[in-house]
């Protein structure tokens, strides 16, 4: 399960369906902010070619395993010096080797469970379980190991990076994100965390792109028929909800800031989630990208109102709103209304 801000599954159908009335069934197509990967996934299942990148680390690892990977890499070097069992399926032997692996009391151990020792000297937190806490430093130092040998290539670190973050989504004591954690521990939180193969899909597995940092930044570089944009909407910063699927990530170890013990996050902070300079983070993106057409997921909760987009949008072009009545997301308890107006803004480029 993947609690995700603004995850745009269940939306899937609708992006398809105006992308081909846009563009076609065919051509490429970039998902600017791309998240869990789940758009761009979709793209990559519908034939499309497929550029997707994102400012967070941890997305790119689920890019790199969504869009370049069509089956799971050998893992040929951890079998042949002996580290793992040789095994037709090296993927699920290095999950069997990870998961055996023992607890350790480190970083994650201290830091977000509740019998660690923050070095803040604040009082423990309660993200995970001291169990899950250990298994979690003994996996991700064990990966940090083989990193630093030289043992796995990049594709397996993120394959392997993101087999870890969905398991550690499942166990998490959260109730939306990892802004912070519950005073209890939830049920599914109490389980043991455990490592899963994850599902790859075959088809379409050539000339697809992952890039990595701002959006503004890497616009001018991107060359495609249509670009796909879902922006964050509200003023909740990414890097600081997801703070800990991105030490994850990095295979760090920051200071834990607080209560909560974020990272310091303001290398990743989105000019998207202020009003001061949103709109003008999609001025740049739209003019400096050499693509005609745009397609922009935003929702009626957003910092802007559909009226100052359709102004901001109608500097480049024609712009076209479709409506579409959504279940918002909440946190556990949260009292904001259920049903939500998202908009697919169309804009093509004169």
């Amino acid at each position: 399960m993947y609690r995700y801000i603004g995850n745009k599954t269940k939306l899937l159908p609708h992006i398809i369906e105006q992308t081909q009335n846009l563009i076609g069934e065919h051509g490429t197509v970039v998902d600017l902010m791309a998240g869990t990967g789940s758009v761009a996934l979709e793209y990559r299942k519908q034939g499309y070619r497929v550029i997707a990148s994102d400012v967070m680390t941890y997305s790119v690892h689920h890019l790199n395993s969504n869009l370049l990977l069509s089956k799971a890499p050998a893992f040929k070097s951890l079998m042949e010096s002996g580290v793992v069992e040789q095994a037709v399926d090296g993927y699920s032997a290095v999950l069997d080797y990870l998961n055996a692996l023992p607890a350790k009391k480190s970083f994650f151990y201290n830091e977000f469970s509740p019998e660690g020792t923050p070095s803040s000297g604040l009082e423990p937190r309660k993200y995970f379980t001291s169990d899950n806490a250990g298994r979690i430093d003994a996996i991700r130092e064990q990966i940090n190991e083989w990193i630093q040998n030289g043992q796995i290539s990049s594709l397996e670190e993120s394959l392997l990076k993101h087999t870890l973050i969905l398991a550690v989504n499942d166990v998490a004591n959260i109730s939306g994100t990892y802004g912070y954690f519950l005073s209890t521990f939830k049920k599914n939180a109490m389980t043991s965390l455990l490592l899963k193969p994850v599902t790859f899909f075959p088809d379409n597995p050539d000339g697809h792109l992952v890039m990595h940092g701002y959006a503004e930044e890497l616009a001018s570089s991107i060359t495609a028929d249509l670009c796909y944009i879902d922006p964050p909407y509200m003023k909740r910063q990414y890097a600081a909800n997801y703070h800990i699927l991105e030490t994850i990530a990095r295979g760090d170890f920051p200071d834990a800031i607080g209560k909560s013990g974020l990272r310091d996050w303001w290398d990743q902070h989105s000019k998207l989630c202020t009003k001061t300079r949103g709109l003008q983070s999609f001025e740049t993106i739209i003019s400096e990208m050499k693509c005609p057409k745009f397609l922009i997921s935003y929702s009626e909760d957003g910092l802007f109102s559909i009226d100052q987009l359709r102004e901001c949008f109608s500097k480049f072009g024609t712009v076209d709103v479709l409506e579409l009545d959504y279940n918002r997301f909440k946190s556990n308890g949260s009292s904001l209304p259920q049903r939500i107006t998202e908009y697919l803004i169309a804009v093509e480029r004169q």
